[in-house]
């Protein structure tokens, strides 16, 4: 697609896979969806790519040469990366909640559909966007136990003042943690809050994005903050102050 063709705005995808074939079939029909896609076909090749520009969300497959994507993975969360997309061959549920736990905020088995994957990638970009601009014009900020969550930078910031980094899942889902507090929450119900009811999601996905996102709270608090009502769901158990 050249300049005068593309959308305004479009988005950014990089899709990293050494799979030279799926890597032009997936980047092609993309493009012709508004895409600007670039790709790579491993990690080096992927740091080329994010320093060159600004990248809305990366599709990456799990198994290449060199450093493998669930490494890559939980490198782009750590370092606050762009959303990701996995994609593998190992389909089983263990697989895809691995990759969840590591920090992907989707992931496909393959072979996929090219529509399924355009779908998940206009879904992760909506949702990263709806949390970056929707509510957060209302200025809004809120504090538990220490914490300040603030919604104009989008950032969660420990009692001691440190920066806490969170993926797109684990951001969506503090919201509607804190938007209902000391409430039970079941896995639907967070599912139709964190991510607008727009992702075909596994059950299982909600517990792990829980799982990471209670690790990253208790590591800077002592206080069991999501308490787990088996059977029924999850309580965000604070006292939260919404200014």
């Amino acid at each position: 697609m050249n300049a005068a063709a593309q959308p305004h705005a479009a988005r950014h995808v990089l899709v990293v896979d050494d799979d030279a074939d799926l890597r032009q079939h997936i980047s092609q029909y993309l493009t012709e969806h508004g895409f600007v896609v670039h790709a790579a076909a491993d990690g080096v090749a992927m740091a080329r790519e994010l320093a060159a520009r600004p990248i809305d969300l990366i599709v990456l497959d799990v198994m290449m040469p060199g450093e493998d994507g669930l490494s890559i993975c939980r490198r782009l969360s750590d370092e606050g990366g762009p959303p990701v997309i996995m994609l593998s061959a190992m389909g089983e549920e263990i697989d895809r909640v691995l990759g969840l736990e590591l920090g992907a905020d989707d992931y496909l088995p393959k072979p996929c559909s090219p529509r399924e994957l355009l779908a998940r990638v206009r879904a992760v970009i909506r949702r990263r966007q709806d949390n970056q601009s929707g509510g957060d014009k209302k200025g809004r900020a809120y504090h538990f136990l220490g914490f300040t969550f603030d919604t104009v930078r989008r950032q969660l910031r420990a009692p001691n003042g440190v920066g806490i980094l969170l993926t797109a899942g684990e951001y969506s889902l503090l919201s509607a943690f804190l938007e209902h507090p000391q409430q039970v929450l079941s896995r639907d119900r967070l599912l139709d809050l964190a991510r607008g009811g727009d992702a075909d999601v596994f059950d299982r996905a909600v517990d792990v994005q829980i799982s990471r996102l209670r690790r990253k709270l208790h590591a800077c608090c002592e206080e069991e903050i999501i308490r787990t009502h088996r059977g029924s769901g999850y309580l965000f158990d604070a006292k939260v102050i919404r200014v």
